[in-house]
């Protein structure tokens, strides 16, 4: 909107300097008067404030300054008058969007808040929605009005509370902190642990002594890029099949097979069961691959007499519509 409104200002400065260099020409060449006087004429003609003409004026330059005063008056009001439309448009569609962002921010609830909208921001909101999770970006980067419409995104230094607090900190549920450097995510971790304890937060870091930092700070969850790609790329060469099959089970829209994270709550007839009384496995048909007990313990390939209790997450693997069943079930 600024730029078509800064190309519409020039266009219009341009057209007014074009008619009131015709009108001193018409003088200079019609009543044969100085270039002073000329202009003189011509801008108090445009400007109609009533002077009076400069020198007396022939028949030829009475007509030249009549259309000079019809034509040029019009388009010079009509020019200012489009402009001052056009700022006042783009004035209301400002507030507009800004008022329809804050309705839009203070109805979020339980949602999660990501810092930077770089290759990794990106590609963490893109996973976050077509999981269905309400989300909202934090950017200090101007970003396009196609990223605007798909993502919900406020525009500032996620490393501010004033920022975090706009963003609905207090109501989120989550934050995924992928700024570009290590300080500056160290410091959205410590703003964002004060502002929110409950908050449940993942950031990134570059190495190990960063990450120590990061997760002292108040992080849940830290992770290396560098690291985690310099793994995959080894076990693409050494483990391809088991790549392949982890790829293919984590894809996001994978309709055939997935892995997911189902929490057990206490009202769930799962509650006090043992997996083979269950009926995960013979009903639904769903893998239970480990069990991560309240206090983060993991128990790996658990066996048929594997107790489920009430704060358990079950990590399966199964078709999709199952494991939204066991998900029921669940909860």
């Amino acid at each position: 909107m600024i730029l078509k409104l800064g190309r519409k200002l020039l266009l219009a400065l341009v057209v007014i300097a074009l008619i009131i260099a015709a009108g001193t020409l018409g003088y200079m060449v019609i009543e044969g008067w100085p270039l002073l006087d000329s202009l003189y004429m011509t801008v108090i003609t445009l400007t109609t404030v009533g002077y009076g003409e400069v020198h007396p004026l022939s028949t030829e330059g009475q007509i030249f300054t009549m259309v000079l005063l019809i034509a040029g008056v019009g388009i010079i009001l009509y020019l200012l008058s489009t402009e001052a439309k056009l700022l006042l448009e783009g004035q209301l569609q400002e507030y507009i969007g800004r008022s329809r962002l804050e309705k839009r921010i203070n109805e979020l609830k339980s949602h999660y808040i990501i810092c930077g909208f770089g290759r990794l921001g990106r590609t963490v909101a893109k996973e976050f929605k077509a999981k269905g999770l309400e989300t909202l970006v934090i950017e200090i980067e101007p970003v396009s009005q196609i990223d605007k419409d798909e993502f919900l995104i406020v525009e500032g230094d996620a490393s501010s509370e004033e920022v975090l607090r706009t963003a609905g900190i207090l109501r989120a549920k989550g934050l995924v902190s992928v700024l570009p450097s290590d300080a500056e995510n160290l410091f959205v971790v410590l703003s964002a642990r004060e502002l929110n304890s409950e908050l449940f937060i993942v950031a990134r870091a570059s190495d190990d002594s960063a990450e120590r930092k990061i997760l002292r700070a108040g992080a849940n969850r830290v992770v290396s890029p560098y690291h985690t790609g310099g793994i995959r790329i080894a076990n693409t060469v050494l483990k391809p099949a088991v790549v392949d099959f982890l790829e293919f089970a984590t894809k996001t829209g994978n309709l055939e097979l997935q892995i997911e994270e189902v929490v057990v709550s206490g009202d769930s007839k799962l509650s006090g069961s043992s997996l083979l009384d269950s009926g995960i496995g013979h009903d639904l048909g769903i893998i239970i691959l480990a069990i991560r007990k309240a206090d983060s313990t993991m128990e790996f390939n658990p066996g048929s007499t594997s107790l489920i209790e009430t704060g358990d997450t079950l990590v399966a693997i199964g078709e999709i519509s199952k494991l939204k069943e066991l998900e029921d079930i669940a909860s």
